[in-house]
């Protein structure tokens, strides 16, 4: 069996890493790598062939790989020059991209989307989603800093004493919790909100001081998202967040609601009356953000406070940010790969049928 990794076109992450090819060698798979794959993440192509790996053109790759990686999806060109029945196995965020199945469709081949590897203990190893979910919230406290005029920790000096900043994280799920972990060692005071009730211990035990407003819709279900919540949870929400980021120095906003726009936790009100040179990281800012003012991809300014509007932390730091997806997707790997190399779809094991979102049309 050929395994053939892509060249990303917009990332700067590899889909695999030069210690995998290893690993894939040793499940009987050749290892095709399109040269220059590695190259933004900080992998050369030496690194992968002294691995055992092939360093091939893309064309090459798509014409005889019998499953193909890669962290963004390729493009319609690129899967119509796919071998008949080979796999891809790539993030395709059907929940976000409704036309995704349709357009998919169009080719002989089996997509398996990572991103819809079940939150459960089970697919842990394989869950792209909270890795990449934790070099964000990671990122997205030192962009904070970048952008800061203060500092986070409290300071005693000669000149006189500096008070710690205060850190507001929105949604504690894999990102906020990094974020407060992070926030916490720089030496910032932390504060954490999340309607899951499940997060409060999680928040308490990273030293943070859990925000709670009573009567919050949870549900065990959610796969680590919120959940839809009430006009009446949201308006009272509203005005507690308001409460505390008039006093922040910096808010991290990391909450969705999965197939759903984010909900706006931060209205431009709330905005207006914080204080100049405050900072806003939105995590959200793909689906909508949790700032009413975020513009995705963009660092904006209202009233002082810079909001920047980045879901893309991870692929600021390509080189651990690949690793991790690499050994995700390894771990993946192993349950549509046996033992002598060959492909075997098992329908019957949950997470190959949850990421092969399209097999019912397929069928």
């Amino acid at each position: 069996m050929i395994v053939g990794v892509l060249k990303e076109t917009t990332q700067n992450r590899v889909a695999i890493v030069p210690k995998t090819v290893k690993k894939l060698k040793g499940l009987n798979c050749e290892v095709y790598i399109e040269s220059g794959a590695g190259d933004k993440a900080y992998f050369s192509n030496d690194d992968y062939t002294a691995e055992g790996a092939s360093i091939q053109s893309r064309g090459e790759i798509l014409a005889n790989a019998d499953i193909v990686i890669a962290v963004e999806p390729p493009a319609d060109d690129d899967l119509s020059k796919m071998k008949s029945k080979a796999a891809i196995v790539s993030m395709f965020q059907p929940y976000f991209d409704e036309s995704i199945k349709e357009r998919l469709a169009k080719f002989d081949i089996i997509p398996f989307s990572m991103d819809m590897i079940p939150r459960t203990t089970i697919a842990q190893s394989m869950d792209i989603l909270s890795s990449m979910a934790s070099v964000a919230g990671y990122k997205a406290v030192l962009a904070a800093a970048h952008h800061l005029p203060n500092y986070y920790p409290m300071l005693i000096t000669a000149a006189g004493s500096i008070k710690p900043s205060t850190v507001v994280v929105l949604g504690a799920g894999v990102a906020g919790l990094q974020a407060i972990a992070t926030a916490k060692r720089l030496g910032a005071v932390v504060e954490a909100f999340d309607v899951r009730a499940a997060a409060k211990e999680e928040v308490q035990s990273l030293g943070a001081k859990f925000i709670e407003v009573e009567g919050a819709a949870d549900s065990k279900d959610a796969g680590g998202y919120a959940v839809q919540q009430s006009e009446d949870f949201i308006k009272r929400q509203r005005a507690l967040v308001q409460e505390r980021a008039i006093k922040a120095n910096v808010i991290i906003t990391t909450a969705q609601v999965r197939g759903r726009k984010a909900p706006i936790l931060v209205p431009a009100s709330t905005v207006e009356k914080m204080k100049p040179g405050s900072i806003i990281v939105d995590l959200a800012a793909s689906t909508g953000g949790n700032c009413e003012l975020t513009e995705d991809g963009k660092i904006s300014v209202h009233h002082g406070v810079s909001i920047i509007g980045d879901s893309n932390l991870a692929d600021k730091m390509p080189n651990d940010s690949s690793t991790l997806f690499s050994n995700n997707v390894f771990n993946f790997l192993k349950l549509v790969i046996t033992k002598e190399g060959d492909f075997n779809l098992d329908m019957d094991n949950e997470i190959v049928r949850s990421t092969y979102f399209t097999h019912e049309e397929k069928a």
